[in-house]
């Protein structure tokens, strides 16, 4: 590929980074918030690549000599196949389309995410809020863990989106989990019993009590929950993690 093609992909690549890093909360789809500082460097650092390689060309063309010498071998050997511009397109969707976020497809075809087990002495008393803000893994610990059954009869209000249960029926409460970026991301799952299933990937506040199956602070409990309530909400800023949501300003 010749030297103006690779200048302009360098500085197509640098602006979509630099795009999607300073001036949108996109690049939360792709790797965690944390990682903000290093994409930012990391598109200064293309565009200035692609400076230098453009104060290169520019100082260092003899268009003369290498005309005559494309004449020469009857053909010109600077030029790459054409389908190497293709490798403009994913610069290109970072400035101008942004590929759509992890949902209901991803969580229904991963596995869900092992919860991490919570010594009894670290389970405190739960507030008298009702009804109780869980995280979807906090929920987790405390139908299969807690010793005190605390959640037992409580009324508690999930967030996630909507991933449907396949061929069986039903439905899962979800949230997609980075530990680093997309391609490690894990699934946290709460099965909802009481009403149809929403649309896939609608964002929801759920409230209702933990569904009776298996036995509750063992291992056989399972996660889940009869709904009492349903609420459309808005993807929150922070859709790639297992936190209490924070809404966009």
């Amino acid at each position: 590929m010749r030297r103006l093609a690779q200048t302009a992909l360098l500085a197509l690549i640098g602006a979509g980074l630099l795009h999607t890093a300073l001036f949108t909360d996109l690049y939360l789809r792709y790797v965690k918030e944390g990682l903000r500082p290093v994409l930012i460097a990391s598109g200064v650092v293309l565009l200035l690549l692609a400076t230098v390689n453009a104060c290169l060309d520019l100082r260092g063309r003899e268009p003369d000599e290498h005309h005559h010498q494309a004449h020469d071998h009857g053909h010109d050997h600077s030029h790459a196949p054409k389908v190497a511009w293709l490798l403009a397109l994913p610069a290109l969707s970072l400035l101008l389309y942004a590929p759509p976020a992890l949902g209901a497809y991803t969580a229904a075809h991963s596995n869900g995410k092992p919860v991490a087990t919570t010594p009894k002495e670290r389970f405190p008393a739960l507030p008298a809020t009702s009804p109780l803000p869980l995280t979807l893994t906090g929920f987790t610990q405390r139908v299969q863990q807690d010793p005190t059954l605390a959640i037992k009869g409580r009324q508690v209000q999930l967030t996630g989106f909507v991933t449907p249960a396949g061929s069986g029926g039903g439905w899962y409460l979800t949230r997609i989990i980075f530990t680093c970026c997309a391609a490690d991301s894990q699934t946290v799952k709460i099965r909802v019993y009481g009403t149809d299933a929403p649309p896939a990937d609608t964002w929801l506040a759920v409230t209702g009590t933990w569904h009776p199956a298996g036995r509750l602070g063992t291992r056989t409990a399972e996660p889940a929950l009869d709904v009492h309530d349903t609420h459309p909400m808005a993807q929150p800023v922070n859709a790639y993690t297992d936190d209490l949501p924070l809404t966009p300003s």
